[in-house]
């Protein structure tokens, strides 16, 4: 903007010399030759008129130059402010930054850090603590000395995982503070030996004797950042770990396995349910099969009392009145209502009980039923 001003400003100065240079020469005519006077008032008011719009925009030029300015002035103290905060702020990271280096020196802060970063991870994979996995359960080996891994995940065919989180850094911290190349490389070279050391001793404590678990460990870091520098200064590093039966995991890797085994306990859960639908509904065409037994012989009861009824009704009929008509006649007795011997008759039962008509129910009261579903005591 600056160079487009001067521009504007140097064409303005040219026009302004060119005018008056006009001017000066008229001026030196008309002192010559009085008859150059009306040439001269004509010529000045030209030039006047020429002027004028110039003299306007560089009143213009001159206000938005000052404009400029206010708004320049401005833009560099709020730049000036935007650079002392981001020095502010970045004092403060690099402040921040070197006590949380400090305090990953410390190991047991590296250890907490790596347990931390491994429950989240866990959790949000959707396994359930207590259920799924269990956070530094206790064993002992051989020689009777304490075993804690920071987690056992449980797979659905009651096996195990076990997860260790604890991680040497101090090489690979000091690595990112080197200020030189070769000292770096050493340092990250350092970081991928006590990667290896760290596998070593993971393997010799052989996790999968101690729990029902598939010959390995996972050696989880708990930075994708830790395992590239490590794999940058030794390339076999995974190599080595699976060769001791040890796999090495960050967090992208590690919440893959977790998923897969989120997934089979779903898929599990899946298969338990169906089967307990297929033995409650084999127990349930079992009942329906006891049950139909029991209404056969119920309905079978129901018409043997009918025909005993009727039995008894008919012997009512052919052998008690005939005796009862027979004191009538004789005057032993008198007779009361229509009826000669004055006494009432019950009426005969013509309704049967309904037969089983359901091809399971017939066929439970064969037997047929019995032979689809299992044997269960009679539900009586």
């Amino acid at each position: 903007m600056s160079d487009l001003v001067a521009l504007v400003l140097g064409l303005v100065i040219g026009v302004a010399v060119g005018v008056s240079t006009a001017l000066v020469v008229v001026r030196a005519l008309a002192d010559r030759d009085p008859r150059h006077s009306t040439t001269l008032a004509g010529e000045r008011a030209a030039v006047d008129a020429l002027v004028r719009p110039m003299n306007d925009t560089l009143a213009r030029v001159s206000v938005d130059l000052a404009r400029s300015e206010r708004e320049r002035a401005v833009a560099h103290a709020q730049l000036q402010e935007q650079i002392r905060l981001t020095a502010l702020g970045t004092d403060s990271l690099r402040d921040q930054t070197g006590r949380l280096v400090t305090a990953l020196r410390r190991s047991e802060v590296r250890g907490r850090w790596g347990e931390v970063a491994l429950r989240r991870l866990v959790e949000s994979s959707g396994l359930l603590p207590h259920v799924h996995f269990e956070e530094q359960p206790s064993t002992r080996d051989d020689a009777g000395d304490l075993l804690r891994p920071d987690l056992v995940v449980h797979l659905a065919d009651d096996r195990d995982v076990v997860i260790d989180a604890k991680v040497p850094l101090s090489a690979y911290l000091d690595a990112t503070e080197a200020t030189d190349d070769a000292t770096s490389r050493l340092l990250l070279a350092r970081h991928a030996s006590e990667v290896a050391a760290h596998v070593d001793r993971l393997s010799s404590k052989e996790y999968w004797r101690r729990y029902d678990s598939p010959e390995f460990v996972v050696l989880f870091l708990p930075a994708e950042s830790f395992l590239s520098a490590a794999l940058e200064a030794r390339p076999d590093l995974l190599e080595y770990a699976f060769a001791r039966d040890v796999v090495i995991a960050t967090p992208t890797t590690l919440l893959a396995l977790l998923r897969t085994v989120a997934h089979t306990w779903r898929q599990e859960s899946a298969a338990r349910n169906v089967r307990e639908v297929h033995a409650v509904a084999r127990d349930l065409h079992s009942r329906l099969a006891t049950l139909g037994t029991h209404l056969a012989k119920l309905g079978s009861a129901l018409d043997s009392a009918v025909g005993n009824y009727n039995s008894t009704v008919g012997s009512l009929e052919s052998r008690v009145l005939v005796s009862a008509r027979r004191l009538v006649s004789l005057g032993v007795v008198d007779a009361v209502g229509d009826d000669d011997a004055g006494l009432p008759m019950p009426r005969l039962v013509t309704t049967s009980s309904r037969p089983l008509t359901a091809d399971e129910l017939v066929a439970s009261v064969g037997g047929g039923l019995a032979e689809l579903a299992p044997a269960v005591p009679d539900a009586d």
